[in-house]
This record gives C-alpha cells, structure tokens and sequence, in this order.
C-alpha cells in the first residue's frame, strides 16, 4: 500500500522553506490536519537558523478556499457540543495567523485563483503577497449567515481601511488581484505566468537581507500596532542595540566604507 501524497509538501532549499498547500481538487481548502502541520512548520521556522525566508503557495488553479468545512463536519460522529468552536480556533486558525505575525522570519504568498475566507487572512497575515491580476480574494461569511473569524476583522481594517472592509466583510464583495494592489492589500499583481518569476524575486531579495534586523523591523511594526508612541519608541531602541551587535550589521558597515553590496549571511 502505497503513502496518500501530504496535503502539505514541505521543501527546505538553502535559507527559503517552501510550504504548499496540496489538494488542488478542493481549491487547496484546508483541513485540520493541515492547521496543525503549518503551525508546527511556521512556529518551528524560527528556531532554525537556517530559515531565512518563508514561501507560502498553493498547487493548481487556486490558492486556498478557506477550510473545507465538509471536511471538517465529516470528522464528528455526532454534534459537538457548545462551545466547540470557541474552544478550537485559539489551536487551530487562529494560531497559524498569530504564528505567522510573530515569526520574525519574512513570509512570502504567492495567490492565484481564489483566496476566500482563511485563505485571505493568510495573504493578509503574510508580508509580501504576489498575486495574479485574475486572483480573487473573498471574504464570504457574512453572505453565508455567519461571523467572520481567523484575524479577518482585525487585519483587514488595518491593512486597506474600513470603508473597504466594509466593502468585502458587509457586502461580501469580490477583489480582484489587480484592485487588491491598488488598495495595498497585496505587494503586486502581475500576470500569471509572471506570478513566479515575481515571487523568486522578492523571495531572493529577502533571503539576501539582514535577517535578524529584519525579523526585528517586522516585530516592531506589529508590536506598535497595540502600544502609544512612548512604547513603541522604547522597542525601537531595544531592537537596535540588539541589531547592532549583529555580524550583519558589521558587514552592513563594512560594505557601505568599500562602497559594495554587503553579503548579509542572516546572523
């Protein structure tokens, strides 16, 4: 008997982790099993120092539908209990998007086709987003009788502003890949068969940075998010004395005095 292919193809190439999710035949809808295993692949990024970048794609026509809430009513035996949802998202959903806020590793989503629901939160959660100028990105809730979850009100707002949250959390409405980039929620909208040449760009250019001072920029945008200006300039100055005992930060210098581009190796 042969092994079912992983929903999840995990591939480490040099500081770049590649995580796809693999079930085409379901618009890479996501499962449990796959929560958890990109859980445990994003939290555990941070701890390996060989990690210096993170790709996050989807196989075939479509990035990610959201959960295949099929899927996921076809694993109880009978009705859960109340309270069942309340208690699973903070393991679940809502792990992978706090996961991937705090990673101080950058994260890079390459979207075509479809990102509904999840799949949009995990675009929105990413730092950089390639999108196809035919994606389309979805928030269906509301249109299906039910409250958004995973970050979607909390994200969205602060990533395009609330009149357009409106637009997609209220009224349901559809945005392409190409107005996505004009309202800033993604970083380009190319087309699609320029969709991974874009994205080994940015992952290239990434993966060639500081990475500890990056990983801290990346801290303390989302930290500032929550704290008054004393605080987030008291970080600001943490996170510098910690950057500049880097190596990176010594070649940074030592690149600038020769005039030549530094050769950052991430530590």
């Amino acid at each position: 008997m042969t092994d079912q292919r992983p929903e999840l193809g995990v591939k480490q190439e040099g500081p770049v982790l590649r995580l796809r999710l693999q079930r085409p035949d379901r618009r890479n809808a996501m499962t449990r099993e796959m929560l958890a295993q990109l859980v445990d692949q994003v939290e555990g990024a941070s701890e390996r120092e060989e990690v210096r970048v993170i790709v996050l794609s989807g196989e075939g026509e479509h990035f990610c539908s959201g959960m295949d809430l099929i899927a996921v009513n076809a694993e109880s035996k009978k009705k859960p209990r109340v309270g069942d949802i309340q208690r699973r998202l903070p393991r679940g959903a809502n792990r992978l998007i706090q996961a991937m806020l705090h990673a101080q590793i950058p994260i890079v989503c390459a979207v075509r086709g479809w990102a509904s629901g999840l799949g949009c939160h995990l675009a929105l959660a990413s730092d950089f987003v390639i999108a196809s100028r035919r994606a389309r990105f979805s928030e269906p809730f509301v249109a299906r009788g039910f409250t958004p979850d995973s970050g979607a009100t909390y994200l969205l707002a602060r990533v395009v502003g609330l009149v357009r949250a409106r637009r997609m959390l209220l009224l349901g409405e559809e945005v392409s890949g190409e107005q996505a980039a004009d309202w800033g929620l993604v970083h380009e909208a190319v087309e699609d068969e320029a969709l991974e040449a874009a994205t080994e760009e940015i992952t290239r250019r990434l993966a060639e940075s500081a990475t500890f001072a990056l990983g801290l920029t990346k801290w303390l945008m989302h930290r500032s998010l929550d704290l008054d200006l004393a605080d987030a300039l008291s970080n600001e100055a943490l996170a510098l004395e910690l950057s500049a005992r880097s190596r990176d930060f010594k070649e940074g210098l030592a690149a600038f005095a020769k005039k030549r581009p530094p050769r950052y190796e991430g530590r």
